[in-house]
């Protein structure tokens, strides 16, 4: 098949307006085509989310390909060039919601399929289609269902690439073999509100909060590993006031996240957080948001599939790396032992005029099917 099958797919995909968590029919047209090549298609609905588990095959080992059919809200459409949601190709690139996050992927993923299952009709193991609608919002409904369905029928995945789109400077130089985890706090800390002229008769919050808060972010909680980064600390809001200038306020409100690596716990960082705020004696409230925990694939048989995939249709060697935000693959890697982020640039993703360059299609295809060869045909 040429670079156009997966062009073709990728365009119908954009133009269905798959803001999360609706999926406008887009896992109804993946699963009429996998139907056809022998997968057995499951939609697992539930909360207004659509959620697609396709397999085909029933022996070991089982390889799935996951992703998502929702896309982030486009913003202000009179700010981009064409509309989102109609396909465009200018200049090289093809241009609308989704094009890299992550509907040319899923495209990609499909076709790559096809013609391995074409090449290969009677191949070894299985092969599986985790897609859902449920990633760019809550992700309450989404993959963690199929996950936990899958699991309690005792379905064994033993690998499994996400699309999501990694590269950076040209397709294959980066996928991601694990992600930090994403821990968050809302600390309230209480006062006693009163007039900035009679501060002896009121108790600053802020005040309290300051020395504590520069402590917390002056601590190195970790020093990472082999391959994660050391964890990071982050105060993304801090608020307090009556919006009067004569006014002690009543209580300060910070908000904070941390990215963590497999160096540290939810429960460590929690603990040294705990134990500066009781030492400065803050009267306070701390409530506490785990968004996901860390997930790691050493290098192994996935890893080096996936990188003689890209070296032999790029000839880059490609770069592991955990870094950036979270993504679905922390509820796959609690049923799969081993899950790895592949897909294009993502230069673009969640911005105005998002955009994936044209011939990036077929190499992600290749690079794909490459990888699904070199797990199912190389034994």
């Amino acid at each position: 098949m040429s670079q156009s099958a997966v062009l073709d797919l990728v365009k119908d995909l954009i133009a269905r307006p798959s803001v999360t968590p609706v999926d406008e029919d887009c896992q109804s047209l993946l699963a009429e085509r996998l139907t056809r090549i022998g997968f057995h298609c499951e939609t697992i609905a539930q909360g207004g989310v659509t959620n697609l588990w396709a397999r085909r095959g029933t022996a070991g080992p089982l390889t799935v390909f996951a992703g998502h059919t929702d896309v982030v809200p486009p913003g202000p459409r009179e700010k981009w060039n064409s509309d989102p949601f109609v396909p465009t190709e200018r200049d090289g690139f093809l241009y609308g919601r989704g094009a890299a996050d992550m509907k040319s992927s899923i495209a990609a993923f499909v076709v790559a399929v096809e013609e391995f299952v074409a090449a290969h009709p009677q191949h070894p193991g299985s092969i599986a289609f985790l897609i859902t609608s449920d990633e760019e919002g809550p992700a309450i409904d989404g993959t963690v269902i199929v996950c936990n369905a899958l699991k309690a029928r005792g379905e064994q995945l033993d690998y499994c690439i996400v699309g999501e789109p990694t590269s950076t400077a040209e397709i294959g130089d980066v996928c991601k073999n694990g992600r930090r985890g994403s821990l968050s706090g809302k600390l309230t800390v209480k006062g006693i509100q009163g007039h900035v002229a009679y501060p002896h008769l009121a108790r600053n919050p802020v005040h309290q909060l300051a020395p504590a808060l520069a402590e917390i972010v002056n601590i190195e909680w970790d020093q990472g590993n082999e391959y994660f980064p050391p964890t990071t600390f982050q105060v993304s809001n801090l608020n307090a006031g009556t919006g009067a200038t004569n006014v002690v306020p009543g209580e300060a409100v910070a908000l904070f996240n941390f990215r963590f690596s497999t160096a540290s716990t939810p429960d460590s960082l929690k603990a040294r957080v705990h134990e500066v705020l009781d030492r400065h004696g803050l009267e306070y409230d701390l409530q506490w948001e785990l968004g996901g925990e860390p997930f790691l694939t050493p290098r192994g048989s996935l890893t080096d599939a996936l990188s003689a995939a890209i070296e032999s249709e790029t000839g880059l060697k490609t770069e592991l790396s955990t870094t950036g935000g979270t993504s679905d693959g922390r509820f796959i890697a609690k049923i799969c032992p081993q899950v790895i982020e592949f897909g294009p640039c993502n230069a673009t993703i969640h911005k105005v005029n998002e955009c994936i360059a044209l011939d990036s299609l077929n190499p992600l295809k290749n690079i794909y099917r490459r990888t699904l060869e070199n797990l199912l045909l190389a034994h």
